[in-house]
């Protein structure tokens, strides 16, 4: 089966999670999945992250993190998408829940949160933003 997006299935998968308060999750690893799990797992959202070798691809297995039994991903979002791509240059980098969330911003220096592209004046397509 063919993936369109696979961005917009592993938010899915990890919000189904954290609503079903398991403490792992898997799904197919990609270099941009696990450099977005970086970033989550720097902000604090998740526990820690493994990959794992399964066949050919490979799998990220990731640890929620919880607090007192609930967990600390309140929403996550896809913004831009295949059919809709969301851009924004460095004037206008959106702040989610006025700067308490955070957004992941595909960049010309990588995978980047809204805090750092501001601070390195690029913009680049708006990936998801996580509260």
């Amino acid at each position: 089966m063919s993936v369109s997006d696979p961005i917009a299935d592993t938010l899915t998968i990890i919000r189904n999670a954290a609503n079903a308060r398991k403490e792992t999750v898997e799904f197919p690893a990609s270099k941009l999945l696990e450099r977005m799990m970086v970033i989550f797992k720097k902000d604090g959202y998740i526990e820690d992250f493994r990959a794992l070798k399964d066949n050919k691809q490979g799998v990220l297995k990731v640890y929620l993190k919880y607090e007192n039994t609930k967990s600390l991903i309140i929403g996550i979002k896809r913004v831009s998408r295949p059919g809709l791509r969301v851009y924004t240059d460095n004037n206008r980098i959106p702040k989610v829940l006025n700067g308490l969330g955070t957004a992941v911003i595909s960049s010309s220096k990588g995978l980047v949160t809204d805090r750092e592209a501001r601070k390195l004046k690029i913009g680049g397509e708006v990936l998801c933003y996580i509260w």
